[in-house]
């Protein structure tokens, strides 16, 4: 009777943990691809360890699946994703390189020059925020239909949706053009 009542209850925690549609950001599996892809400099001898730790992929899958996805549904946090304190040297579109540091609401951004700014996330309010030099300015708020409000650094706000389409509207905005003003 015992073992009857064990397996139902582990039954329902399975399909409980595996209906609940918590379709997570697999960041353990990722955290495996991305070493697998760097672990040296020849993508053939990557591949041979791919092919040697293929079990750890499946693991790590299983694991973000039914473990580590649900955590991130149900808290909103990913628990092998925490990147707070850590620092990244990314590098941007003009070649040079800049230091990120993940902090528990945004990003510290140290430029070449040292000069830092962050850019910050408001949850109640549902706004980023940039602040350099002292100065906190904002930069998105997502309205409550979907679209997104930017502030531009002309004065402009214009609200987009988060497409291509919105993108191209934005960047028209920011130069301070648009498709209207160009026909004539």
């Amino acid at each position: 009777m015992k073992t009857k009542g064990l397996k139902s209850t582990v039954c329902l925690f399975m399909a409980a943990i595996t209906m609940s549609s918590c379709v997570g950001s697999f960041a353990l599996f990722n955290k495996l691809a991305r070493w697998n892809k760097h672990a040296t400099n020849s993508k053939f001898l990557n591949e041979i360890i791919f092919i040697a730790i293929s079990p750890a992929y499946v693991f790590c899958g299983a694991a973000d699946m039914l473990v580590v996805n649900s955590i991130e549904f149900w808290s909103g946090k990913n628990p092998v994703a925490n990147r707070v304190g850590k620092t990244e040297n990314i590098k941007g579109d003009d070649g040079l390189m800049y230091a990120v540091k993940y902090l528990e609401d945004g990003y510290q951004i140290t430029k070449p020059d040292g000069s830092v700014l962050y850019f910050t996330y408001n949850k109640q309010e549902d706004t980023w925020y940039m602040n350099a030099e002292g100065k906190e300015k904002k930069i998105i708020h997502f309205n409550g239909d979907g679209t997104i409000k930017t502030f531009l650094n002309n004065g402009l706000t214009v609200d987009i949706t988060p497409d291509a389409a919105g993108l191209y509207e934005l960047k028209q905005a920011q130069a301070g053009t648009s498709f209207f003003m160009a026909r004539r």
